[in-house]
């Protein structure tokens, strides 16, 4: 059977988790993501201008994304704030089936429990990225006690507050991991003893270290102004246009750039690039021609 390979950076939505200390901004900032809908777990949006369903019940949750899915009435991110109060409705909708806590199961089935229905909402959020919309889980974070297999002392570190069994899963599903704090620093006081300075920059971080969770997959910056301008890299599509203006810029014999001018005369007449790209790659080869054509000349001589 033929392979069918592609190539190149494939523009897709981001799958998001913002997480950080209390009251700094977590839904706010997600709620500048693209025409964003909150789906909210703990009527933490009432301060925010911006559109919110309302949800009390964990099939709720499931469902609106589902019906998301199906028509986005316009949204092109869903905000799922937040993703642990998420995980207390799913604990009620067990405990309401299962007639106890899931904590309370035999032998720690519970956790095994909850982990798989939690799924379901991966699923769902799964669905929504499928069909071209970011999705963005807000959570709290907590402080945990971390003790990695080598190390004979552990360390205490932010981490998503989740339950061991369902963090795991949403770090593995997210894109993006954003840890949002207050940036403080340490000062030796007159009497010797360090205390904290400053407090009032929000910042994000976006690369993992050992006091806290965080990833990206878009090469943004270790640490960043809380502000969602800062996420820029993040939202930018990749058209084919622009993959070709690479190209373009890349080429290094007045042959490629003529190659290059055919593919474009083709596409423009499919209706795969617009008049106005078309145009603007005309202009960039011709000013590629001009660049290289005083090399090719050299080299002939």
């Amino acid at each position: 059977m033929a392979l069918k390979i592609e190539r190149g950076i494939q523009a897709s939505p981001v799958a998001a988790v913002i997480h950080g200390v209390e009251g700094i901004g977590k839904t706010t900032l997600a709620s500048q993501f693209p025409s964003p809908l909150i789906l909210d777990t703990e009527d933490g949006s009432k301060r925010i201008d911006c559109a919110r369903v309302r949800i009390t019940k964990w099939l709720e949750l499931v469902s609106a994304m589902l019906d998301l899915a199906g028509d986005p009435q316009g949204f092109k991110t869903v905000v799922v704030d937040s993703i642990d109060w998420a995980e207390t409705l799913l604990r009620a909708h067990l405990q309401a089936k299962l007639g106890k806590p899931v904590d309370e199961l035999p032998y720690g089935r519970g956790f095994g429990v909850l982990s798989e229905a939690f799924q379901q909402l991966i699923d769902a959020a799964d669905g929504l990225v499928s069909k071209g919309l970011n999705v963005v889980f807000v959570g709290h974070s907590e402080v945990k006690r971390c003790t990695p297999p080598d190390m004979d002392e552990g360390y205490d570190r932010y981490e998503i507050k989740l339950s061991k069994k369902v963090a795991p899963i949403v770090k593995e599903w997210a894109d993006l991991i954003l840890f949002t704090n207050y940036k403080t620093r340490l000062v030796e006081g007159a009497d010797g003893r360090k205390k904290g300075r400053g407090g009032k920059e929000r910042v994000m971080y976006a690369e993992r270290t050992a006091a806290w969770d965080a990833k990206n997959r878009f090469n943004l910056p270790a640490e960043m102004p809380m502000d969602i301008a800062q996420l820029e890299a993040v939202f930018k599509v990749q058209t084919l246009a622009d993959t070709i203006r690479g190209y373009i810029a890349a080429a290094t014999t007045l042959a490629q750039l003529g190659k290059f001018g055919d593919r474009i005369d083709q596409l423009v007449s499919e209706d795969k690039i617009t008049g106005n790209e078309w145009s603007a790659l005309t202009d960039a080869i011709a000013a590629r021609h001009q660049e290289l054509e005083p090399v090719e000349e050299v080299a002939h001589e």
